[in-house]
């Protein structure tokens, strides 16, 4: 199911919206990034996720430096249209984040268990 017109809501976070990479084969989610009008046309545009550096207040392609780039699969946006998913095939070695792993999301966060029935 896809829409040709979809229109992002880009006026809640300052321009910005988060954008969800997962990989399109195991569904694993690899990063977090964010978008603004500019780096969304392109990523559409050119088939690769392309970013919005907050920090650098640059255009950034994931991979255009390391050759992981992610070829997008399929785009998707929420129910509210200000967040997007990006369904991806890793180019390159699959190595996505910067640290050298597959995922960013690699450390573990220890929760507090509650006892049933508490």
């Amino acid at each position: 199911m896809s829409e040709t017109n979809t229109v992002i809501d880009f006026g809640k976070m300052d321009g910005l919206v988060p954008g969800i990479v997962q990989d399109a084969a195991t569904g694993a989610v690899l990063m977090l990034g964010f978008l603004n009008e500019l780096s969304y046309a392109k990523s559409l545009e050119s088939g690769f996720v392309t970013f919005w550096s907050r920090t650098r207040q640059k255009l950034w392609m994931k991979g255009e430096t390391s050759g992981n780039r992610l070829r997008i699969v399929e785009a998707r946006t929420d129910c509210d249209k200000d967040t997007l998913l990006f369904r991806v095939v890793v180019e390159g070695d699959g190595l996505v984040c910067h640290e050298g792993t597959v995922s960013c999301f690699t450390r573990g966060i220890e929760i507090a268990r509650r006892k049933e029935g508490k």
